[in-house]
């Protein structure tokens, strides 16, 4: 059994708040694996790029779990894309840190994205330990699906990620689209190659009610809109993640102007979370809605933490997530969890995250058009909106994190065996 894991989180921490800056899924992710995985036995220690002379050297996530800020660069004005000439100071604090334990006080390294990657590269070879290696993001995917005024990943992060890939005795992908596009644009070993979903915190996303009938989930949604202020009887979609062109906040825009243009009831759209990598992409945004005459419909709110956040879930009548790329969309998975239908667009991890035409519906592209028809579809139709909301929590309810923990750690078993076997590796069947 693998006891103690090595968890690498170089760009960002699982301490941050998610929708600012960098943190977003992954750090939910990281966090809610970590301490899965120590509440089944396995101990784990976070490492992550220190980024303020406030934090402590290490912080206690959970029972079982540490966070380890490496100081690695200056710790303010680096971007993301400025950190892989911080790599090296990074791995030599790892080194540093490690060198004062006894041998053999890691049994595994899982490093999550392509910098951890790198990272975790020569720590397993240093400590003769197998690499698990999850992308989260893809530089070859994201490429092909570029938004408005997004620019493209640049060639040094494919061709480490393509050595990454090559290196890992093990790579985690959330869903099996994900698992095809490692091997068929990477050409990752399949056998190397696990299917693990995400889970979601079904303690902290729920609907505020045990029933789900319409009555029930129509008063939790009450409540919830009673304690953040918004108006009970207005029409609320939500959008919840980073501003950037990736997650696709302008097509809801646009989409509202398709809904005024066509005299239809045009909702109110509540964006929650912050830019990244542009700090001027909510000003732009607000700019792009009064040009298009629907800035009366368009609120912001910051990043909350995730217990405000499920509140925001359950308060909206609809979750959109028109993203150009996702791995995954653990917000759609959260979102349902609270028993709240998604709409979302049918890419990557998304088609797996929503169940279409049972938790929420999946629109084929981003064209405003077919997204007014799907959104303003849904807000005239109660009834349906009401069984998608029941739907949803039935689905979210086989996300839990303790599966995903229980399935990743058959992963860690099997890089064991796959690194001491050499090119000879078990199927991969056991974890899926």
């Amino acid at each position: 059994m693998v006891r103690r894991v090595a968890m690498l989180s170089v760009h960002t921490s699982p301490l941050d708040q998610p929708g600012t800056g960098d943190a977003g899924g992954m750090n939910v992710y990281v966090a809610g694996l970590a301490t899965a995985l120590a509440a089944q036995g396995t101990c784990v220690e976070v490492f992550t790029r220190a980024t303020s002379p406030r934090q402590p050297a290490c912080v206690e996530l959970a029972d079982g779990v540490l966070v380890r800020h490496v100081p690695a660069g200056p710790l303010h004005g680096l971007g993301k894309d400025d950190l892989p000439g911080q790599l090296c100071a990074f791995t030599a604090g790892v080194l540093r840190w490690a060198a004062a334990r006894r041998p053999g006080w890691f049994d595994a390294v899982h490093a999550h994205y392509w910098l951890s990657g790198q990272v975790g590269w020569l720590l397993a070879e240093r400590w003769d330990v197998p690499l698990v290696h999850t992308m989260h993001t893809m530089a070859k995917v994201k490429n092909a699906a570029l938004g408005p005024d997004d620019r493209p990943e640049p060639a040094g992060r494919v061709i480490g990620e393509e050595q990454v890939v090559a290196a890992a005795d093990a790579l985690v992908a959330s869903t099996a689209e994900e698992a095809t596009d490692l091997v068929d644009l990477y050409d990752a070993d399949p056998d190397r190659v696990h299917v693990v979903a995400p889970g979601v915190d079904l303690e902290v996303f729920h609907p505020g009610t045990e029933a789900t009938d319409a009555r029930a989930l129509a008063a939790a949604q009450a409540a919830a809109r009673a304690e953040l202020g918004v108006p009970r009887g207005e029409q609320v979609v939500l959008f919840a993640g980073r501003v950037q062109p990736l997650k696709g906040p302008d097509v809801l825009v646009r989409m509202l102007a398709e809904l005024r243009r066509a005299g239809r009831c045009v909702p109110v759209l509540w964006v929650i979370g912050g830019p990244s990598g542009d700090p001027e992409a909510l000003h732009r945004l607000a700019r792009y809605a009064a040009e298009l005459g629907v800035g009366d419909r368009v609120r912001f709110g910051p990043p909350v933490p995730q217990e405000q956040l499920a509140r925001w879930f359950r308060a909206a009548d609809l979750v959109a997530m028109p993203s150009r790329s996702e791995s995954f969309g653990l917000v759609a998975a959260e979102a349902q969890a609270c028993g709240t239908p998604v709409v979302a667009t049918g890419v990557g991890g998304l088609r797996t995250a929503v169940a279409d035409g049972v938790g929420g519906v999946l629109v084929r592209g981003h064209d405003p058009l077919l997204w007014a028809d799907a959104v303003g579809g849904l807000l005239a139709d109660a009834q349906r909106r009401a069984e998608l909301a029941a739907g949803a929590r039935r689905h979210a309810l086989r996300m839990g994190w303790d599966a995903a923990a229980e399935a990743m750690a058959k992963v860690y078993a099997l890089a064991a065996q796959c690194r001491g076997a050499g090119p000879e590796v078990p199927s991969a069947s056991a974890a899926r």
